[in-house]
């Protein structure tokens, strides 16, 4: 497994590990961070909307349903074309809006191959 499929994996599994345990702000963290880490790669890119997609599900916002619904379908088709870099993916923030990279994730996107 790269370092990207590692990294991306860790923030998985911990936002998982927050949904059972009722921390969705914390799973939402997790899958932010994981869909930062995963935007130029489709499936990690859809993924990652599909956790947040989930936990919008469980909250009951229709907001974050109705938009992890577009973006799913935009990530799905464009994930290798563009993508705002260090956008945290959620309905809160615009689709196409860069944002500040956490230093931590630039450290792994950097030490991946194109």
């Amino acid at each position: 497994m790269n370092i990207l499929a590692s990294a991306f994996s860790k923030e998985w599994s911990l936002a998982e590990a927050a949904r059972r345990a009722g921390d969705l702000d914390l799973a939402f963290h997790h899958l932010e961070r994981a869909h930062i880490l995963g935007q130029r790669r489709t499936w990690l890119h859809v993924k990652s909307h599909l956790g947040m997609l989930r936990i919008g599900w469980q909250r009951h916002d229709f907001k974050e349903i109705a938009g992890q619904l577009t973006r799913i379908a935009a990530a799905a088709i464009f994930s290798r074309i563009w993508v705002p870099i260090g956008n945290t993916g959620g309905a809160n923030v615009s689709p196409t809006r860069p944002m500040p990279m956490p230093a931590d994730l630039q450290v792994v996107l950097d030490a991946q191959d194109p």
